[in-house]
């Protein structure tokens, strides 16, 4: 069958100059691109619809937004990883916002228009209006991460954007609008090529540090191309040094120390992409987890006293189960067997399965991905933004990964493979399996996509989490959950006193009945991106929460019995010790 296939026959036609050139940029030739194209061209026929269904409603929203890469026909490295997006509650209204990084004209590119950030408030009923210029962000970088975080604990949500070029960090002043604070912050970065940031509180003194990663070291000086079937196209990130990343810490007085060779994170070398910061080994100080494109991951183990220890390949994550370093994109972390151990999501390259790296306890993680059914239609995308996310309220996490090519004329350059393509949703079964139920929920999982950075946040507050996706060179696309399952659920919003503001760090135990779920607050996840400040918890069928166990970096634990369902709570840092507890 292989040897009559017309992909097969165009893959042999191929020089040997670009079979080499296709091979180091990941593209499949020969019989592994008959098998992938199979997957891409003929997916499987449209299936009832399931217990989760999301929807297409970008259009309805009155988002206007519109990314770029800045693309000149350079082939510059950089318009290839953008860009993440923010969802948060900027203004305290109690509605979810939306903030969309872009990206800017590069070197060569004259004719482009202006662009910008844009950040659009949440009017309720999934309608949002732009609200940029009033509130002074629509930052003039390159951007390409986020994250979001109280870091003066005024009760006001900042924004740090990683770029290409200097960053910039915006301090919410808490009437709608921001001030560009970065110079007297300290914490502008120089010329490096960003990726994913993230805001942790690494010593527990209550102030929210940061952490800033960098994908490789990238200039206009040293830019170089590939050639495939005679065409220059994007080089990949072994083509380019690896970069060290960056670790601020947070003096308490508006201004940040650059900690990076103090603390051990300068001393290695990687080409960053996604990170996320979580307690994996549950010892109550934040450690640090970096995607490294076509490299080891670097898990950053917090040894306290503002020093860290890089353990990935000790802990098992720093590779797929094969061995195999991954061209890993974007990560997730969150319980998803309900163990009580937050696990850890990766996302890919072509050719290769998303990474479940599941905490074994004692510091060790084990890649289960084969064995949970994470493979079928994955293994023929290119993976970015993801989540570990309840949509249907069962009580377990489901899994969403967005999909887009790198190469614009993929068509042209491979034998296989498209640079539009739909999302990817598997549901967890509950037994430490998933399904691939991209075919029967809705019409936007059928909505062809370029994505990059994803957030996952309730935009109208009904008790179910939706979707937002920055597609490169592309308008958004915001997918509405409208699962019926009839499923009870919970949200938990933290108020640290002590602990810094957002609570960042903490982890919060809901215990309904039989069912016992863990959650970890984050500031920057996914790809690039940050979401989910508010915790969410599906109930399944439970009709009250037992108990409410928070546990605040620093140590100090508060315990909230015998609650409604189907609301928000807001828990403030040390009240249910004086009798009180929510807000």
């Amino acid at each position: 069958m292989a040897n009559s296939s017309p992909i097969h026959d165009a893959a042999q036609a191929c020089s040997p100059t670009d079979r080499r050139a296709a091979r180091r940029a990941g593209l499949p030739l020969g019989v592994e691109a008959a098998a992938l194209a199979a997957a891409l061209l003929w997916p499987a026929a449209a299936r009832a619809e399931g217990p989760i269904l999301l929807r297409d409603v970008t259009r309805q929203t009155g988002i206007t937004f519109r990314h770029t890469d800045g693309g000149s026909g350079r082939h510059y490295i950089a318009e290839t990883v953008a860009s993440g997006l923010a969802t948060f509650d900027y203004d305290g209204d109690g509605r979810i916002d939306i903030y969309f990084l872009n990206g800017r004209p590069l070197r060569g590119n004259t004719s482009a228009p202006p662009t910008a950030n844009a950040l659009y408030r949440n009017l309720g009923g999934f309608r949002f209006v732009d609200v940029t210029r009033e509130a002074g962000v629509g930052d003039a970088g390159y951007g390409l991460g986020v994250a979001v975080g109280d870091y003066d604990n005024d009760g006001w949500p900042d924004i740090y954007c990683d770029n290409f070029g200097p960053n910039t960090l915006f301090r919410n002043r808490g009437d709608g609008s921001f001030a560009d604070v970065t110079l007297e912050a300290g914490v502008a970065r120089g010329q490096a090529l960003g990726a994913g940031t993230n805001f942790l509180d690494i010593d527990g003194d209550g102030c929210l540090d940061l952490f800033v990663s960098n994908y490789v070291d990238f200039t206009y000086e040293n830019h170089r191309t590939i050639t495939l079937r005679g065409r220059s196209e994007y080089a990949g990130p072994r083509d380019y040094s690896p970069k060290s990343n960056h670790l601020y810490r947070n003096l308490g007085n508006g201004a940040f120390e650059d900690v990076s060779v103090a603390s051990g994170i300068a001393a290695h070398a990687g080409s960053g992409m996604g990170t996320i910061c979580f307690d994996y080994d549950a010892d109550g100080r934040t450690d640090i987890f970096v995607c490294n494109d076509q490299r080891w991951d670097f898990l950053f183990h917090n040894l306290g006293g503002g020093k860290f220890e890089e353990v990935g390949l000790d802990s098992g994550v720093a590779c797929n189960f094969a061995g195999v370093p991954t061209s890993s994109m974007g990560a997730d972390a969150g319980d998803y067997d309900n163990d009580g151990r937050l696990d850890l999501l990766v996302t890919d390259y072509f050719e290769e399965i998303c990474v479940l790296h599941r905490n074994l306890g004692g510091g060790l993680f084990e890649d289960v991905a084969p064995q949970a059914g994470l493979g079928d239609r994955a293994i023929a995308y290119v993976k970015w933004g993801c989540g570990l996310v309840d949509f249907d309220n069962d009580g377990f996490k489901d899994i969403f990964v967005g999909c887009g090519h790198i190469y614009k004329d993929i068509d042209v350059v491979s034998d296989v493979g498209f640079y539009e393509l739909r999302p990817i949703l598997f549901r967890n079964l509950g037994n430490g399996r998933f399904e691939n139920v991209s075919d029967s929920s809705g019409d936007g999982m059928k909505t062809r996509m370029v994505a990059r950075g994803i957030a996952f946040d309730d935009l109208d507050n009904d008790g179910r989490v939706d979707v937002v996706v920055s597609n490169r060179d592309r308008p958004p696309t915001v997918l509405r959950n409208e699962s019926a399952t009839g499923n009870h659920w919970l949200q938990v919003r933290l108020m640290g006193l002590k602990s810094n503001r957002d609570g960042v760090g903490a982890q919060v135990r809901v215990i309904a009945n039989s069912l016992a779920q863990i959650a970890e607050v984050h500031s920057g996840r996914g790809y690039q991106s940050h979401f989910g400040s508010r915790l969410h918890f599906g109930l399944g069928k439970n009709e009250r929460v037992d108990r409410i166990e928070v546990r605040w970096i620093g140590g100090g634990v508060d315990v909230l019995e015998n609650l409604h369902v189907d609301r928000l709570v807001t828990v403030v840092e040390g009240a249910s010790r004086a009798g009180g507890g929510m807000e």
